[in-house]
């Protein structure tokens, strides 16, 4: 985790189903599937073709693979879906939809700013649904992933997924990126829909969903995240996921075997970043900084002792020079004037 919050978070968008019911951002459908019956149902266990069972409610698909059979006393210690350092807002009543503890989360100021940033696993465990949904219900690209003694997790709307049915998942590893993807006709902003579940009575198994110890804060809260397990063991951070949407690398230098420092610039936005990825102690604050110099102008810096990363540093540069750098350990990067166009 950074020692400070990295990116502000925007409003949240969410879609409405009430007939006449304005939502945050524009839309044109409903998110969630049908009304669910009055006595909910087990989730049932089928291939990957198969439907759910006559009287199942849609939106408790069934499993494509077992999940892990292990029984726990208490719930895993769920973090934020995010990667580490990232600030996202979360909002349960902001969809007609939306049945007691789901929650939607959205970072950015307009509606398609989220769209293709990175989702990572709450907490490591078996992905025993990775597929759109179809006609089915209104998750789209849904992950669910099983964290052992009836925990589950929901990761709705995906733009893409990133693991399969039957992979097995690290906490912080990425399984797919923020999308709008639902039924055909449901016109949705890009958001990540998020539930945790435990047992298979729904949708009373709908949990109160808790991060880093912390109950969320219903119906709304902004969080930063502490997702810092690294995944496979590595820095869970991207150059790309620390810059924010929009944003491409461009250039990129070693800093020995301490870190990388990435040169990246966002067309739409007309702006270069600048950002540090560790590589080496991570989880652990040492001296790291990045910079950004538009010729011209006042050098801009984000240094510090830092867990995974230093920046983001952006500045507005459209046809413009910049010298950019960075430091992770004992070793520097210093650019000349470059990138001019």
């Amino acid at each position: 985790m950074r020692a400070k919050g990295v990116i502000t978070a925007g409003v949240a968008l969410f879609v409405c189903l009430a007939s006449g019911q304005a939502a945050l951002a524009s839309t044109t459908g409903a998110e969630a599937g049908p009304t669910p019956a009055a006595t909910p149902t087990a989730t049932p266990t089928a291939s990957p073709s198969a439907t759910p069972t006559s009287g199942a409610d849609n939106n408790d698909p069934p499993n494509q693979v077992e999940g892990p059979q292990v029984s726990t006393l208490a719930a895993p210690r769920f973090q934020l879906p995010f990667p580490c350092g990232q600030k996202w807002t979360g909002n349960s009543s902001g969809s007609s939809a939306h049945r007691s503890y789901e929650i939607d989360f959205n970072r950015g100021s307009t509606a398609n700013a989220d769209l293709g940033d990175t989702v990572v696993a709450a907490a490591a465990g078996t992905v025993v649904i990775s597929a759109h949904q179809g006609s089915t219900n209104g998750y789209g690209n849904l992950v669910k992933i099983d964290h052992g003694g009836g925990y589950t997790t929901f990761y709705a709307h995906l733009n893409s997924r990133a693991v399969a049915a039957g992979a097995k998942v690290t906490q912080g590893q990425k399984i797919g990126a923020v999308g709008n993807t639902s039924k055909p006709g449901n016109g949705i902003s890009p958001h990540l829909h998020f539930e945790v579940r435990k047992g298979s009575s729904y949708p009373s198994n709908i949990q109160k969903a808790v991060f880093n110890g912390a109950t969320f804060g219903y119906p709304n809260q902004t969080l930063t995240s502490k997702n810092c397990g690294g995944g496979s063991g590595g820095n869970p951070n991207t150059a790309e996921s620390v810059c924010g949407s929009g944003y491409k690398v461009i250039d990129s230098a070693a800093l020995g075997t301490a870190g990388k420092v990435y040169l990246l610039f966002s067309s739409s936005a007309g702006k270069n970043c600048v950002a540090t990825i560790k590589s080496a102690s991570l989880g652990k604050a040492t001296a790291t900084s990045a910079y950004l110099e538009v010729k011209g102008k006042t050098r801009v810096t984000d240094t510090g002792s830092f867990t995974y990363y230093a920046g983001p540093v952006r500045a507005s540069a459209a046809d413009k020079c910049v010298k950019w750098g960075g430091k992770a350990g004992t070793a520097t990067y210093n650019s000349p004037f470059e990138h001019c166009s």
